[in-house]
């Protein structure tokens, strides 16, 4: 194995701090891995990993090594990149929310993976935070500002949203018509996975943005039962409008104060600044954003 494929080696049992970890991802038998860091140690003359049963740490050498690792990774990649004509081939791991999938990309994903044969993709669901470094995750598509300041965002839409409620619950508790009238009014409240706490409601009152919690009985966490409840007249929601256009068109939600509309919410692919060179995460970067293209 040379020192490139060597390093390439060290820099995913870091990042997935598992020997095991790593070989899966990089297809390669545990035993020739667990070698590979022997090796790579003896020629270096310096420990870089700490090893216990259940864990697997980078020393202060091993550390500073990985940082090297990854400019020098990265440089190869670049440069051979702009010299052959080849298509990206591997794995690559992303983590979409589902709806967002479910409505975007699933319908093209045929199309792409016939363009890019070489490319395997492993796709996990889900809206939660992710360390894409210890989790071996190349990149996520989220809605909304993304939070994590160390990951580089591309934003590939803008989501109109809409505040929509069924025509029982509007007939026992009155159709709003101003921000005042939601006085007297229930929600079907959105609870955020990093705070555990509602989501308020929010609309733009001329350039500002007005938020008001409002109470409910029913809190859920998913997008889908967001909806549900919605149907089942629990309560007022606000949500991107994409995923209800059939109960707009079939009156089984009514869109309510259409004078203050939600903002509008982004959407971005994110992934780790060491890796925005790999022509894997690139090609799915940019084939997002052309399924995202007008979306607004």
């Amino acid at each position: 194995m040379d020192r490139f494929d060597a390093m390439r080696v060290f820099t995913r049992i870091v990042e997935r701090r598992s020997f095991t970890a790593a070989a899966e991802d990089l297809g390669m038998p545990r035993a020739t891995v667990t070698h590979t860091l022997q090796q790579l140690e003896g020629r270096l003359g310096t420990r870089l990993l700490n090893r216990t049963t259940r864990h697997v740490s980078p020393t202060l050498d091993g550390e500073a090594y990985y940082q090297r690792c990854l400019r020098l990774l990265a440089d190869v990649e670049e440069a051979e990149g702009a010299f052959r004509a080849t298509e990206p081939k591997g794995l690559l791991r992303v983590d979409v929310h589902g709806k967002l999938a479910r409505h975007f990309l699933f319908p093209a994903l045929p199309a792409f993976l016939a363009r890019y044969p070489g490319l395997e993709l492993n796709i996990s669901e889900g809206d939660r935070l992710v360390d894409l470094v210890r989790e071996g995750v190349d990149c996520v598509l989220r809605a909304g500002e993304p939070r994590d300041s160390a990951l580089i965002a591309r934003r590939v839409a803008v989501l109109p949203q809409v505040t929509v409620a069924s025509p029982a619950y509007l007939d026992r508790h009155g159709v709003p018509t101003t921000l005042d009238d939601l006085d007297g009014h229930q929600a079907v409240n959105f609870v955020s996975s990093v705070t555990g706490r509602p989501f308020p409601f929010e609309f733009l009152v001329g350039d500002e943005v007005r938020h008001i919690t409002l109470p409910g009985v029913v809190s859920v966490s998913g997008a889908d039962s967001f909806a549900d409840a919605a149907r089942l007249g629990l309560g007022l929601i606000q949500t991107p409008g994409y995923h209800l256009g059939p109960d707009l068109a079939a009156g089984t939600l009514v869109p309510v104060l259409p004078l203050y509309p939600p903002p509008p919410i982004p959407v971005s692919v994110l992934y780790p600044q060491n890796r925005q060179l790999s022509p894997r995460v690139r090609v799915f970067v940019d084939w997002v954003a052309s399924l995202f293209k007008g979306q607004s």
